[in-house]
């Protein structure tokens, strides 16, 4: 669906399902209670009320809810940041425990005020998670610090079980896209990643409908693959405000599932390809075998109180 005029009328496979229910209410008050905030609303995910509702599922955004980068697809609020709260790792792993989640995706606001770019924080929260909620599996998704090898190590020496780390767009757009972050620089942090943890899962994702071509698409998987990302998804771009950039156009389901076929010939070990999927979307289906097998053997305090296996 190709765009006209100034403002592209959504098709009919974007309509998305409003489920608030008590799962989904209850984390909602959950995360107001800990002042915890989520990616899930502060992005403006269209897949919050499957993820809270029916998977029971939620993405953290640490290091508070201002960024300092001020990316034109992005609905996070971009600033000053003000607070840096060292004991949100503690409130974190507590909420995972009482959401009793079997896997979490800790994220965070670009942080270039700190000179970690916030990694600490991040290697903070994983480790209280671990020790809280041993049976969790965690996946991350920072920034990208902005390349710092020191950073890079902090955050890995607490062993997440999954690196993410979004290329966003093609390398054409990114200027346009993308603010202080670079696609090199992208390629580079996952590059690293796969370097110091070879059996550490390294995921990245894109949007489409901002104007590439699909032989850019193409392009950019094999610039992943040939920088060791392992999982690849692609979703559909969908304009936060009119303040931000324009949907180009809409690709149908059809051309989704296409792009899915396409990077698993070429060698991805997973994609997720969708009008909504984004970066965390079913993140837990894409855990390693390694960290599989842990999470299986450690069963979650509520499986036990029940006498499941």
């Amino acid at each position: 669906m190709e765009k006209h005029g100034t403002y592209l009328r959504k098709p009919d496979w974007l309509k998305i399902k409003i489920n608030t229910n008590q799962d989904y209410r209850g984390i909602k008050h959950l995360m107001r209670e800990e002042r915890l905030h989520t990616v899930c609303e502060e992005a403006k995910c269209p897949n919050i009320h499957e993820c809270w509702a029916s998977r029971r599922t939620a993405t953290f955004m640490i290091l508070g809810d201002i960024c300092t980068r001020g990316c034109r697809f992005c609905a996070v609020k971009t600033g000053r940041p003000t607070e840096l709260d060292l004991r949100e790792p503690e409130r974190v792993a507590d909420s995972v425990v009482k959401m009793q989640l079997r896997h979490v995706v800790v994220t965070a606001v670009a942080r270039d005020d700190l000179n970690d770019g916030g990694a600490y924080v991040f290697a903070e929260t994983i480790r209280a998670i671990r020790r809280k909620a041993p049976y969790c599996t965690i996946e991350v998704l920072p920034s990208d610090m902005k390349g710092d090898d020191d950073s890079i190590l902090t955050l890995m020496d607490a062993k997440p079980d999954i690196f993410d780390h979004n290329i966003e767009t093609v390398r054409r757009l990114t200027k346009r896209v993308r603010a202080i972050a670079t696609y090199d620089r992208s390629l580079a942090v996952l590059k690293r990643v796969k370097e110091l943890s070879p059996n550490t899962p390294v995921k990245s994702s894109i949007m489409v409908g901002l104007g590439e071509t699909k032989e850019e698409i193409l392009q950019t998987m094999d610039d992943l693959l040939a920088n060791h990302v392992d999982i690849m998804v692609i979703g559909q771009y969908l304009q936060p405000t009119r303040k931000h950039l324009d949907v180009v156009r809409y690709y149908s389901p059809e051309e989704f599932d296409e792009l899915k076929e396409i990077a698993l010939s070429k060698g991805f070990k997973h994609c997720e390809a969708g009008p909504l999927a984004r970066s965390s979307y079913h993140a837990d289906e894409q855990v390693g075998e390694e960290s599989r097998r842990r999470h299986d053997e450690l069963i979650a305090p509520s499986e036990n109180e029940n006498g499941t296996e």
